[in-house]
């Protein structure tokens, strides 16, 4: 293997996960570290560049969670969560401690790769061609350097909060369903994963105070999806108006004009 194939992190107090992974990771062409516990996760994360790190919720000393709140003061690498459980909850909670993605135990090797696939990709991927940032009222978007500027104070945003945004604006004044934003944000395979919607908008609302009276850019249409409101717009809908203009074929309506989160 050469330095530019990926290295990920795994972090799991099951020997016979770790080498469940290490062993299909390796053979992917993934640099594989593993650990057994969050505290050695953590040093190793100190001192070694990674571009993706795996956690499992429940381990001893410092579970899953600590560790990924700990990742997140300092980087914005992915994460994704091992876990045997899968409630609603649980998910939301691993969103709120900053993951990018939940994986239920047992997993195939199939949708494990996949969703390596995907969070690498989001984490790397090109927004397009380099231009100068846009600006939206207080809002700054400077898509070169993946970086977002709210009320003059820096957003820091992960990988998957940023490719969200980045659809968002890039669609701006136009509903955007559930199932398109998770599949060009996420991919095809978590089409119907509406939680994972949910719970992004609420952290970039909290992360950039985007909900506050006078700033609503992020918009809801409930049942449908979401919207991002333009301050420069000719016309400037509220929730409530949205919702009052649905028709009846509003949740088949056509996105086939939207423009999808651009992909390596």
């Amino acid at each position: 293997m050469t330095d530019t194939n990926p290295t990920i992190l795994v972090a799991d107090d099951e020997p016979s996960t770790l080498k469940y992974l290490s062993l299909n990771l390796s053979a992917r062409g993934y640099n594989v570290l593993t650990v057994e516990n969050g505290i050695e996760a953590m040093k190793v994360f100190r001192r070694r560049v990674v571009d993706l790190v795996m956690l499992d919720v429940n381990m001893p000393g410092m579970d899953g969670f600590e560790v990924c709140r700990q990742i997140r003061q300092i980087s914005s690498v992915p994460v994704i969560m091992l876990t045997a459980r899968a409630r609603e909850a649980d998910v939301v909670e691993a969103f709120d401690f900053g993951a990018d993605d939940y994986v239920t135990k047992p997993f195939g090797v199939k949708e494990l790769l996949a969703r390596v696939r995907s969070a690498i990709r989001r984490s790397t991927g090109k927004t397009g061609p380099e231009s100068e940032p846009e600006n939206y009222s207080d809002l700054v978007l400077d898509h070169s350097a993946r970086r977002v500027w709210h009320g003059g104070k820096e957003a820091m945003l992960t990988s998957t909060e940023y490719a969200l945004l980045n659809l968002l604006v890039r669609n701006s004044d136009r509903v955007l369903t559930h199932r398109f934003i998770l599949e060009s944000v996420w991919g095809g395979e978590y089409a119907t994963e509406k939680e994972y919607v949910r719970a992004y908008i609420y952290r970039l609302r909290s992360k950039m105070n985007l909900d506050r009276p006078g700033c609503e850019h992020i918009l809801s249409l409930p049942g449908v999806g979401y919207m991002f409101r333009s301050a420069d717009g000719d016309e400037v809908l509220t929730t409530r108006e949205l919702e009052l203009r649905r028709g009846p074929n509003s949740r088949s309506e056509s996105v086939e004009k939207l423009q999808p989160a651009n992909r390596p």
